[in-house]
């Protein structure tokens, strides 16, 4: 690379890339993390200002930081998104134009991913949107005439010359790159970023300096996009310990992100650190031993003490708090005698060059970025940044090699509904609207019924708050599905297991009816019966009847009492007084959506009852304490009627999808 394509002004650069390349841009970016945002925004400023121009953007995931609505809302996370993602933070401004249905005509954005529900009311998201699996992205990039690829990389100077690290985002831009020069066509200009605190990763995500044709390397850059910490509450770890219960020492695992994952990882180092509370616990949500079953027969109720290797699409904070926890450490060899002998139990521990975590990209908190930096430069071999091929699928060249890797591979992943039958739904409504994307999870549960002992674990909340109030997420049918129902295997809610690979229709119904709320499951079965999927003597045992919230918080309740059910278990990005805004604001959010919730918020506000501690010091947080005007002391009162009634012994604990969360990578609490 020359000096003369080495640019430290964003700017100019972008100026200069649009001379080279003419009116028309055509750009591939990565998902999530590995987008350079001020670059972009300078590109997609030269194009709004100029009709004459076109851009047309490939990419998926584009991170911002919430944007609420006026009211107390606002009060709570305009100070928290400062604090929190940096007063210099940078959004992608083609993202927030397109969120509100402002991206002017002669710009494109087409996004195989959403962030979740984030563009269900944007017209061009929609219309533009591209329903892909993971790893065919590449392939079908590679027909799109892309001329500008642009990606944030991590810089580092060495005896042989500079070498890049794609970091966070090794997925897609080999496969790319290379399809592109196998098809003849011309290899886009090829932008890096440099951004000072990305992470340097070695191994397969590095490159050397003529991999790109222009460097940015600008003198300031802004932070990066860091995902808040969120809280677990009592419905999620009950579904993370059924969960955790599936995973078998020495094998494998794959987990996305969200509060259901963050359970599970929850459950599986309460399960290594604790295992006799974990047991009791489980045992109490598990009385009539259907879990324990599973676990004798496919994964475990001991500590691991070979450990789990990882191999995920994205890593995540949780294969952090794993690896601390003694978990995630049994490595892997991309080399198939060696492998062959660690399976066979003869490799001597001292051997080099194995991982013990694979992924192919990443994104999470900022300690997430401090450890991966740590972990690369005390232990380079353990951690493996690669092409999402070689992550999510099997076929090719690596089959035999990454089927041995991948032995008693569980695949967890979260879907918003799953029918009778066992489909499942997760990135679709019905009317075809886009709620996420099917990223990668065709690839994973496909992945599992190819390996010999591999498993595919849906986890999904057995209800959510509708509009007319609670519903099932369990339903007879629904006119979407992501995963079709001859891929059925095993789902998991607050509730249990249901196991249903090689089973009838029937027995599918019946195991998912043993997991379902209690409140849907007569008019599930009639409904069922209606359609001659079972039969019509059959009874629901009484012991499904106890599937309820309050059935779930009085089992739980001792190790709630005990602190061992924390709502932030991995710390908090909340000061304290947050933490106790967070169940007020949420119990507002969800009696605000129904009229009979809209009335109790009337009662409450006029008879809110007595102060509860800490009371003042919220209210002061929220500014709201000297309220000016009729509008905010309406604020005021919702506030303190929400504060006393969250604080009630009782009260459902905060949920992982109050309004605070910015973007997050997967469906539902996703």
């Amino acid at each position: 690379m020359s000096p003369e394509q080495c640019h430290t002004d964003t700017e100019t650069c972008a100026q200069q890339i649009a001379e080279r390349i003419g009116p028309d841009l055509r750009v591939a970016a990565p998902l999530g993390l590995g987008k350079p945002h001020e670059l972009l925004n300078a590109l997609y400023r030269l194009t709004k200002a100029d009709t004459s121009r076109s851009l047309s953007l490939y990419t998926a995931l584009s991170l911002t930081r919430p944007h609420p609505a006026p009211g107390l809302e606002a009060r709570f996370v305009k100070p928290f998104v400062e604090r929190h993602f940096g007063a210099d933070a940078v959004d992608p401004e083609y993202a927030v134009d397109q969120a509100r249905n402002q991206l002017p005509s002669n710009v494109a954005v087409h996004e195989f991913y959403m962030q979740s529900g984030a563009l269900l009311h944007s017209g061009s998201a929609q219309r533009n949107y591209i329903s892909q699996n993971y790893t065919h992205v590449a392939r079908d990039l590679a027909v799109q005439d892309i001329n500008l690829l642009v990606q944030l990389v991590a810089r580092r100077e060495t005896p042989e010359g500079v070498r890049y690290s794609l970091s966070c985002n090794p997925d897609l831009t080999f496969d790319f790159i290379d399809r592109v020069v196998q098809s003849g066509k011309p290899r886009p200009l090829c932008v890096a970023v440099v951004h000072p605190d990305l992470p340097y990763i070695t191994g397969h995500a590095e490159v050397g300096r003529e991999y790109f044709d222009v460097e940015l390397r600008p003198d300031t850059s802004p932070p990066l996009f860091a995902l808040p910490r969120q809280p677990i509450d009592l419905v999620e770890y009950a579904l993370g310990m059924h969960a955790s219960a599936l995973v078998r020492d020495g094998g494998c695992l794959q987990i996305g992100i969200g509060a259901l994952s963050d359970a599970l990882v929850c459950g599986l180092r309460w399960r290594q650190e604790d295992n006799t509370q974990w047991r009791r616990a489980l045992v109490a949500l598990d009385p009539r031993g259907s879990t324990h079953a599973l676990a004798a027969r496919m994964g475990g109720l001991a500590p691991f003490r070979t450990g789990l290797y990882g191999a995920s699409e994205m890593v995540m904070d949780g294969f952090m708090h794993l690896q601390r926890a003694g978990i995630l450490k049994r490595r892997a060899w991309d080399n198939m005698a060696l492998e062959r002998a660690a399976a066979a139990g003869r490799l001597s521990p001292g051997t080099p060059g194995g991982h013990y975590l694979r992924g192919a990209f990443f994104l999470g908190s900022r300690e997430l970025y401090r450890w991966l930096a740590e972990l690369d430069a005390s232990d380079p071999d353990a951690l493996d940044m690669c092409r999402v091929s070689n992550v999510n699928q099997l076929y090719g060249d690596h089959q035999m090699l990454a089927s041995l890797q991948r032995r008693g591979a569980r695949f967890f992943n979260t879907c918003m509904m799953a029918t009778l039958l066992g489909s499942a739904v997760s990135d679709g409504l019905e009317n075809g609207d886009v709620v996420s994307g099917v990223g990668g999870q065709y690839n994973f549960v496909a992945m599992a019924h190819e390996l010999p002992d591999g498993r595919s674990v849906l986890m999904l909340r057995s209800t959510r708050q509708g509009s007319g109030g609670v519903e099932t997420n369990i339903r007879w049918n629904y006119g979407h599905t992501t995963i079709a129902r001859h891929l059925r295997d095993l789902y998991v809610t607050e509730y249990g297991v249901a196991d249903l690979r090689g089973k009838t229709d029937s027995e599918c119904v019946e195991a998912m009816l043993s997991i379902a709320d209690a409140r849907f499951i007569d008019a599930l079965c009639a409904e069922a019966k209606a359609h001659g999927k079972l039969a019509a003597d059959f009874q629901i045992p009484e012991r499904w009847r106890n599937n309820r919230p309050e059935h779930l918080q009085q089992v739980l309740a001792p190790w709630r009492l005990k602190g061992q059910l924390p709502p932030f278990p991995f710390g908090s990005d909340f000061t304290e007084v947050e933490q106790r805004l967070l169940p007020a604001l949420d119990w507002l959010k969800r009696r605000s959506t129904t009229w009979r919730g809209k009335a109790e918020l009337v009662r409450a506000v006029v008879a809110p009852g007595h102060a509860v501690g800490g009371e003042d010091e919220a209210v002061d947080r929220m500014g709201l304490a000297r309220p000016s005007g009729l509008g905010e002391r309406v604020q005021r009162r919702l506030l303190q009627a929400a504060l006393r009634q969250a604080a009630r012994p009782g009260a459902e604990a905060v949920s992982a999808s109050t309004a605070t969360a910015p973007a997050s990578a997967t469906p539902e609490d996703r």
